[in-house]
């Protein structure tokens, strides 16, 4: 039995979960989580192949790879003042990727980085907007929330691990079928869209706070010096994420490795695994013990990847740093979200939960992009790259985060009431 200072786990966290809705209206979920992020993996993961080869410069595809983060920024405006308060999850939601499914086939079509970004920009803010509408359209359908979100979520890693087949299949992982690809599937979203249960605005007639929106009500919380510690490491541990994302599918593409799009679903597959491990880890852990695994887990992918380009032959370097994924991404975002949730009281907690997306998603991982594609630059030579100090700088940001968090970071149990 774990001790009072214990994250407690969510029953969600249960390894078997028995749906409690509808089996059709389950599937039905189901595929539109499915061609959700099926269309964001079948571009995101190989973009840099394919911007490399148009000649674009590191810093731009740096920029093209915090699109994302841009639209995490301003997709809140989008779900909280608009879709909220005027219109059915499903019709926005159909909007929003029909439009995208026009924009992603005009990215198809350009070659220069000028008119490429503004477009590319333009198409994330409707797509990561369309986050929080899938989100909520499935919160709004569910009996039993807890059990059933998570239950119609995992599809998400498997529309990502499609994609990334598909790609490889296809081998559209160097040119702009990829966007076309997405297109495609961005185009059957939104039509299929049209055919989701009714889910009306959940806003309408009442008033929308900027603050949060922002997540500026849960400003208060960074009184708290463990919390402020964690916000500021989240945000901080997002530049080497964006590392990975950003270079990996180019790293395994320079150094010969076979099919690298589809290897890179390996991390996907690890993404479940390790999800399935956190109600597990969690009691004998603690919050601060897996957070600190997570960041250990960042240096150790990325040494590995350093290790691995001066010995191209030890595959097991490269595939053991792409199966750390589900330790990096869920010991840090998931158990992140948890953290957030249990410090923040209810009437703070959605807009805690707003700001450390802003952190995380938003700014992190734009700063991220940008930083990464700086460095790749810098260590280009001709059309190739040096990849060791590539991949030795984050590694190098993650080991200064775990010796930071360690020394600063508490995890106590929440106060009875929120800071105010």
């Amino acid at each position: 039995m774990p001790g009072k200072n214990a994250f407690t786990v969510p029953v969600w966290f249960s390894p078997v979960n028995t749906s409690l809705m509808n089996p059709l209206l389950l599937v039905r979920l189901w595929l539109m989580v499915f061609l959700h992020y099926f269309i964001w993996g079948a571009w995101y993961s190989a973009m840099s192949t394919y911007l490399s080869k148009l000649g674009f410069e590191g810093s731009q595809i740096g920029l093209a790879y915090g699109t994302t983060a841009v639209g995490a920024l301003v997709s809140p405006f989008i779900v909280g003042i608009i879709a909220d308060r005027f219109f059915a999850t499903q019709r926005i939601l159909a909007f929003l990727h029909l439009i995208g499914a026009a924009l992603l086939y005009w990215v198809s079509t350009l070659k220069d980085f000028g008119s490429f970004y503004p477009v590319l920009i333009a198409y994330t803010i409707t797509y990561m907007a369309g986050h929080g509408l899938t989100n909520a359209l499935t919160l709004h359908h569910s009996k039993n929330p807890a059990k059933e979100f998570p239950f119609v979520m995992w599809m998400a890693s498997v529309g990502w691990i499609v994609a990334g087949l598909t790609v490889n299949w296809l081998k559209l992982a160097d040119n702009a079928g990829m966007f076309q690809l997405a297109s495609g599937a961005a185009l059957i979203m939104g039509i299929y869209s049209l055919t989701l249960p009714h889910t009306p605005p959940k806003g309408a007639n009442t008033p929308v706070s900027l603050g949060t929106l922002l997540g500026l009500d849960a400003i208060k919380l960074f009184r708290d010096r463990s919390f402020a510690t964690f916000m500021i490491c989240s945000f901080l541990i997002c530049v080497p994420l964006s590392f990975y994302f950003t270079w990996t599918n180019q790293f395994m593409t320079e150094m010969n490795v076979s099919d690298p799009t589809a290897k890179m679903t390996l991390g996907q597959v690890s993404d479940v695994v390790f999800l399935l491990m956190l109600p597990f880890l969690l009691p004998r852990l603690k919050a601060k013990g897996i957070l600190i695994v997570g960041m250990i887990a960042w240096a150790v992918r990325f040494s590995l990847f350093a290790l691995f380009h001066q010995n191209p032959s030890a595959l097991w370097m490269l595939y053991t740093g792409i199966l750390l994924h589900g330790m990096c991404y869920d010991f840090i975002f998931v158990m992140g979200r948890m953290y957030v949730d249990k410090r923040a009281g209810p009437d703070i907690r959605a807009a805690a939960q707003g700001l450390h997306a802003i952190f995380t998603l938003g700014a992190g991982m734009f700063v991220g992009s940008y930083l990464s594609g700086i460095v790749a630059q810098k260590y280009t030579h001709g059309t190739t790259h040096d990849w060791q100090p590539i991949w030795l700088i984050p590694a190098a940001m993650g080991a200064v985060l775990v010796i930071v968090f360690a020394l600063l970071f508490k995890d106590s149990s929440p106060k009875e009431q929120p800071v105010s």
